[in-house]
This record gives C-alpha cells, structure tokens and sequence, in this order.
C-alpha cells in the first residue's frame, strides 16, 4: 500500500511553496477523464504549449491531449492502428501513442503518479527535500519535468549508454544528472547509486519506479482507461479484444493490463523483455538496445500471479526497424512494394524503439495463437522517434547508405520473419518462478520482507486494496488545491 500518512508541518510548506508558484494538483480522475478538468485550467492550457515548464501541464499528463504542440485541448485517447500490410497478421493491432504527452513520453505519468501523494501528504517538502528519479531513460525525464512544474528540486539517474537526446535535455531540467556504467539491462548498478544517495544525504527521497505502487495507480486508472476506451471505439459487433503486450521496463504499463482483464476477463497478458536478457524467459542475463526497458530483476510491481505470456524480441529486430520506419527509402519501399497505406507512412516516426518492441510482441502473440480479423491486441507506444535520432545515425554510419534492397532485407527480416520461437505461454508453476525472482533482488538486495512478497501472491486483496487507493489521493488532492487557493484565485 502506498503511505498516504499526512506530515501536518512539512503539509504546510508545501502548500506554501505550490501557492506561490501557482501551481494546482490534478487528481487521477481528471487524468483519466479530462472532462472533469475546471475550464479555467482548459482556458490557460489554449496559450501553453505541450512541452512547456508550466504547471498548467500537469492537466496534460493524459493520453487524451489534442495531437497538436501549442494550445490543444482533449479528446478521446490518441492511439493508432498497425495496418495489416505492415504486421503481416490478420489481428488488429491497436497503440495508444505517447509522443502527445508532455517531455513526449508517458513516463511523465508514471512519475507523477510517484511524487503526488508524498506531496500532499507533506511526505516530501520541496523546500528541503531532493526528489531522486533511478531510471534506464525516460522515467528520469519525467520525474524532472515534473519536480520543475512543481517547484521541486530534482537528480535524474541514467545509464550512460542512453541515447544523447536524453542527457541534453535532461541538463537543462533536472537539478543534477547521474550517468551510472552500463546500458539499459544495468538496472543492479542504478540501484546502487540510489543506495549511496541514501546513506550520505539526508535530502534525498527516491522515486524507485520498480517498486513504487503510485506508477502501479497511474497505469492502473488512467493508462488502464485509455486503452479501454480505444477497443471499445474500434470493436465494432463481431469485435474480441484478446490481449495486450507490454515490454516490461519498470512493469508499470503492465498494471494497465489489470485493469484491461477487469473489463474483459478472457482476454490474455504479455510482458516482452529484450533477447539478449532473457531474465523472465530463461532466468538469463545480458546486455541490449531496446531503450526503455531494464532487465536482470523483476519489478517489485509487477503482478507476475496476473501475467499469461513472455516473450522475448531480439533488439536487432527493434533496431532495424528503427532505421526502416524513419528513413525516406525505407519508408518508400513500405508504401510502393509492401502496400502499407500512405495515409500510415507518416504516422511510422511515432514509434520509438521499445515502441516497435511492443509491436513485435503484439504480431508473435497473434501468430501464436492464429488470430482472427475480429481479435484486437492493444499496446502503447512509450515515447516516439524523436528521442532517437542519434540512434538513426549511428545506424547509418554502421551500415552504410540505406537502399531499397536493405528495406527488403530488414522488413523480410525482422518484420514479416517474426516468429513464434522465444516465447513462453505461462502455467501457474511458471508464474510462480517469475515471481520467486523477485527474492533476490528485493528481499536480498533492496530491504523487502518475505511477508509482503508472499502477499503479493496469496492475498487476492493485495493489488486490488493499492488500485482502490487512487480514490483516497484525489480527495487528498483536493483538499491540498482548496488549501493553496490558486484554482479559487485564477
């Protein structure tokens, strides 16, 4: 359970602190429905562009932000549909896309999700304290937005492998930037530096994502919902949604799928991790390229009891596609020898790298179990490509100058050659073995008790008491924006 005890004195600070910088606390349900929203908030965000340091832009910490970057209102969630030129599979693939969020991915929820309730509970006292964000990339970028948009002071930690559109605009947010050695699977070495931080500085709190259960409410209701609401837009009468895939960074996009099986108790859930770190697959261990998802642990949060299929991509598939699906001759080969619509081309650059992951999971959960046109899988897309254009250019001085017969190789490859081989449908006993990961990294290592990880799997009340606390933070939430008066004043 998230510990939502009220700190009376530091509760005081903040409200201080927030009520000079003008800042107003949206709660869960305005998240997840945008409607709620006061319409003096949705009158300022007309003259606030998405990516601005504003805390008006916490309203826009949603999937339902009009797709535009100054000015937009909200709507339904942004998603799109992978056509089936391009899957190669006769199930309908549906994306919600994160690239409409501000700092253009959804980590930025995730966070907030984290750092809401110790604010209104007086936990954090951004006069004093540091907000620490470990992260393998765009957690840490959205912790930092939003620690500026809430007058926090902020330390990103990131591997130092990262991409460099990370590191820029990170040194120009967050208060201090941490690069720790390794690439995105060096989750063990992140956790460290957390450790250090916290045994020589008093200032510090750590927003660890792998266990915090404020990223597990977020994902829960609002990504939850938004996907929801997309399948039901598209089902039509004969429609089935059968599934979801998520790629498995801090677990928390997983929580969506919680509430996905709530809604429709057939359907299945897939977690993907990288092939070169088969840590869920095969208890393995290595290095990878798929940015944005870490390895070598299981997440404190996942809820590995809920969870149906893993499945495992290799990153030069993601890589690959990367290059295909941003450079002109790839793009031209899919529209003029593949068939994929032009209306689709431009939409392409709307997957980042963990994005396209999540579509490969999608294609070899339908060839696996032989989906129909009336079967929809759903993922998201984290973040688009526009946080890897350095990676598109690394590719390009490797490889040479793109040409249509490398499209053709790369697209036979690793589009339509995706395969059901690494792969894993789960049984209770494999379930369990998941799960009994979490010892060693958690009880072992980071100070979790026996008792709370058996929890997590005998006690059927466990996850559903931390989703139902989403209720009890809003009406904090409120009574925090009614104390600071700046709604009131606006």
């Amino acid at each position: 359970m998230i510990d939502l005890t009220v700190n009376r004195e530091k509760l005081q600070r903040t409200i201080k602190r927030a009520r000079e910088n003008k800042i107003v606390i949206p709660t869960f349900a305005q998240m997840s429905d945008p409607n709620l929203i006061p319409d003096k908030i949705k009158q300022g965000l007309k003259k606030t562009g998405l990516w601005d340091i504003d805390p008006l832009n916490l309203f826009r910490i949603t999937w339902r932000n009009e797709p535009k970057m100054n000015g937009g209102g909200f709507g339904g969630p942004n998603f799109i549909e992978i056509p089936g030129q391009l899957s190669g599979v006769k199930a309908r693939i549906i994306a919600l896309t994160g690239k409409w969020f501000p700092t253009g991915c959804h980590k930025v929820g995730a966070s907030f999700g984290c750092l809401a309730p110790r604010l209104v509970t007086g936990q954090f006292d951004p006069t004093y304290h540091k907000a620490v964000w470990p992260s393998t990339g765009n957690y840490c970028r959205g912790g930092a937005y939003n620690s500026k948009l809430l007058s926090c002071d902020s330390i990103a930690i990131l591997p130092a492998e990262m991409s460099r559109e990370r590191f820029e605009w990170l040194s120009k947010i967050a208060g201090e930037v941490i690069a720790t050695p390794g690439c995105e699977s060096n989750v063990k070495e992140i956790f460290d530096k957390t450790w250090e931080l916290r045994n020589t500085r008093e200032d510090v709190v750590i927003f660890n994502q792998f266990e915090e259960m404020g990223n597990v409410v977020w994902h829960y209701h609002v990504t939850g919902r938004a996907i929801y609401d997309a399948v039901k837009s598209v089902m039509g009468e004969n429609g089935r949604f059968f599934g979801a895939c998520f790629t498995s960074g801090s677990a928390g996009t997983m929580s969506s799928g919680d509430f996905l099986k709530e809604q429709f108790p057939y359907s299945k859930l897939a977690v993907g991790e990288a092939l070169q770190c088969p840590t869920l697959l095969n208890n393995g261990f290595g290095g990878h390229r798929i940015e944005g998802i870490g390895d070598k642990h299981v997440p404190w949060i996942h809820n590995v009891k809920n969870t149906d299929m893993v499945i495992a991509i290799d990153d030069d598939d993601s890589q690959n596609l990367l290059r295909l699906f941003n450079d002109p001759v790839g793009q031209a080969y899919l529209r003029d020898e593949v068939g994929v619509p032009a209306g689709f081309i431009e939409k392409l650059p709307l997957m980042g790298i963990s994005g396209i992951a999540n579509v490969l999971c999608c294609i070899k959960m339908a060839k696996y179990y032989e989906l129909t046109e009336n079967d929809i899988v759903a993922t998201v897309f984290t973040d688009s490509a526009e946080m890897y254009q350095s990676r598109i250019r690394e590719l390009e001085e490797r490889n040479g100058e793109y040409t249509p017969v490398k499209a053709a190789a790369d697209y036979a490859e690793h589009m339509h050659g995706i395969r059901t081989d690494t792969m894993e449908e789960l049984t209770y006993t494999a379930r369990k073995r998941i799960h009994n990961l979490k010892y060693y990294t958690w009880v072992e290592q980071q100070g979790r008790s026996v008792e709370e990880l058996n929890a997590q799997w005998y006690d059927d009340n466990y996850w559903k008491d931390i989703h139902d606390q989403a209720k009890e933070i809003d009406k904090l939430i409120e009574e925090f924006n009614e104390a600071t008066g700046v709604l009131k004043s606006m």
